[in-house]
């Protein structure tokens, strides 16, 4: 059963972050530029929020908001959903079904340590399915 740990080393475990003062603006920038669809929000080590495109859809577009003027910290989610490194990429998807979720932030006792998304565990579960397939085959060849 693969584990999230498993993806982060894949991925790699470099985390881009917003503090809770950034304009919105730069945080949809720092998206684009980084081809993400979410931001962990940290003062320090601490994990505060998270701040997605949806949450700049709903809570900035659709209610006049300025981007420019606007802080983070007024529009992320928070409490945030967090998983451990240990937990099974299977869990992560019940997680993201149930709570309505694309991203979900890796910390340990130390922190954040990684970001995962919907589109990394769907990805790990195909190469899961891919590699069970390509064993059976070789298994009934022989």
């Amino acid at each position: 059963m693969l584990r999230v740990s498993y993806l982060l080393a894949l991925k790699g475990k470099d985390v881009w972050s917003v503090d809770p003062d950034t304009p919105v603006l730069e945080a949809i920038r720092l998206m684009a530029d980084r081809h993400i669809g979410a931001l962990p929000v940290v003062r320090g080590r601490e994990l505060l929020g998270i701040v997605s495109e949806r949450d700049y859809a709903r809570k900035v577009i659709l209610m006049g908001r300025s981007s420019a003027d606007t802080p983070v910290r007024d529009i992320m989610t928070s409490p945030v959903t967090t998983i451990s490194p240990d937990e099974a990429v299977h869990n992560c998807m019940e997680i993201m079904t149930q709570k309505r979720i694309r991203h979900l932030p890796v910390v340990d006792r130390t922190g954040l340590v990684g970001m995962i998304s919907i589109g990394d565990l769907v990805k790990a579960v195909i190469e899961e399915q891919q590699q069970t397939i390509d064993h059976l085959e070789r298994y009934i060849a022989s």
